[in-house]
């Protein structure tokens, strides 16, 4: 593991603009020098563990003080593993300006793109699939995407793996052994006892790829929900589009659950789904499939508003179209009416429909990569090469081939670990994991 940087680092922590507060981190051994050159009152500096310090930091051409709290945390107990210090200032951006300057000519550096997270890598608070799910974090561009990110981070790749890597190393320790004592009548390990647990390996490493496998899957196909008032059309949009599936009615609300189907629009992966239509709940049933309903579209690349040709978005669907997720409001029957706003169509004669397959096809390979896209590929790489040597190795002990190619097919697949988990790594790769980041993380 290569040492951590000797110097002290410095980057604005929070988004820049105005607002009630903003974070000024450090990390490294000269932040209590660093800190003494601005902040007051400087024997304060480095207050005691857990110890908030209330007092002020002087800027050039400021008359006045700038009042700031300083957090520290003393190494290695911190996120770096090195001394680590915040100032929390009113979010000024020229008052933040001048005091990171300050803390610059004060003998900090500027920190680079993930540099924070990539000291607390180098100290083993993290491993490198956690690191990857920082950034993510950071990027997520949904509920499912941060969920996943989230995930990630508590441990939900690395956490078993590592138990897989620690059961091989107790594994590759006593076949080693008994070639130490080749000559010996001294058996370490049985043949059956050795399948075991690399059945047990395998099975585990399958399951993280399975795992993998189904990110992977959720990564490339662009999730489109129809959604909208009862009656107002969504069911025959959605036959129309992907064939006739869904019981069509006069009757409002006969959408209670809803119904998906995958599209190949000129090669982007679309899955279409038809929820139930947004009405007050009558009865537990109704509730459910509402809830289900905001689910489906909460988790959306892509709402489709369906609005009746001749009628305006009321309240509703217009929150809808104007929220934080993608929306585009579709005017359906546009064969009874003439459409006033949106996107025309119409299930009977088919007008718009193939614009609106254009369209999504368009919105499809235009979503930018998952957050964890990047960190999904590296872990199947290794996660697939790590499993072609445990079967390997599996094969090897069903053969009786000498225990010395066992060790090294072992060896190899502790090497895919330890790359996975960033025990074993190179410059280059830490290099695009962390300049993904943003300044300050």
């Amino acid at each position: 593991m290569r040492a951590l940087p000797d110097d002290t680092i410095v980057a604005l922590a929070t988004a820049p603009g105005p607002g009630a507060r903003a974070i000024v981190r450090l990390s490294g051994p000269a932040c209590s020098s660093v800190l003494k050159a601005v902040f007051s009152p400087a024997d304060a500096v480095p207050p005691p563990p857990g110890r908030l310090v209330g007092g002020s930091v002087a800027l050039p051409g400021v008359h006045s003080p700038l009042p700031a709290d300083l957090f520290f945390w003393h190494g290695p107990n911190s996120y770096t593993g090195q001394d680590v210090a915040e100032l929390h200032v009113i979010s000024c951006q020229p008052l933040l300006d001048l005091l990171v300057s300050s803390l610059l000519a004060a003998g900090a550096r500027a920190a680079g793109p993930g540099e924070f997270t990539q000291r607390a890598f180098l100290a083993g608070k993290l491993d490198l699939t956690r690191a990857e799910a920082v950034g993510a974090v950071i990027e997520a561009g949904g509920r499912a995407e941060l969920r996943q990110a989230l995930t990630q981070l508590a441990g939900g790749m690395s956490k078993p793996l590592s138990e897989v890597r620690e059961d091989l190393l107790d594994l590759l320790a006593d076949v080693e052994a008994a070639l130490d004592f080749a000559d010996e009548d001294i058996r370490f390990v049985e043949g059956d006892e050795i399948l075991r647990r690399l059945g047990r390996a395998m099975a585990r490493v399958m399951l993280a790829g399975k795992q993998l496998e189904s990110r992977g899957v959720a990564n490339e196909t662009f999730r489109v929900v129809l959604a909208g008032r009862p009656n107002a059309g969504k069911s025959s949009l959605f036959n129309a589009l992907c064939g006739a599936r869904a019981l069509v009615s006069d009757e409002p609300g006969t959408t209670r659950d809803y119904l998906s189907h995958k599209l190949d629009l000129d090669g982007a992966k679309v899955e279409l789904i038809d929820s139930p239509g947004w009405r007050p709940a009558d009865g537990e049933i109704e509730r459910q499939a509402q809830e289900l309903g905001r689910q489906q579209q909460a988790e959306a690349d892509l709402t489709l508003v369906c609005v009746e040709s001749g009628s305006e978005p009321d309240a509703d669907e217009r929150a809808a179209l104007d929220g934080e997720r993608p929306a585009l409001l579709i005017a359906t029957k546009c064969d009874l009416r003439q459409a006033r706003s949106g996107l025309a169509t119409s299930a009977v004669t088919g007008a718009g429909l193939s614009e609106l397959r254009a369209t999504l096809s368009r919105r499809a390979r235009e979503r930018p990569a998952p957050a964890l896209a990047p960190s999904v590929a590296r872990c199947r790489h290794h996660v697939a090469a790590c499993l072609e040597h445990l079967r390997r190795a599996h094969a090897l002990v069903l053969e009786q081939d000498p225990p010395e190619i066992l060790a090294l097919e072992l060896r190899e697949a502790l090497h895919q670990l330890g790359e996975l988990a960033g025990a074993v790594y190179t410059d280059d790769l830490l290099d695009r994991v962390f300049s993904r980041f943003c300044i300050g993380k």
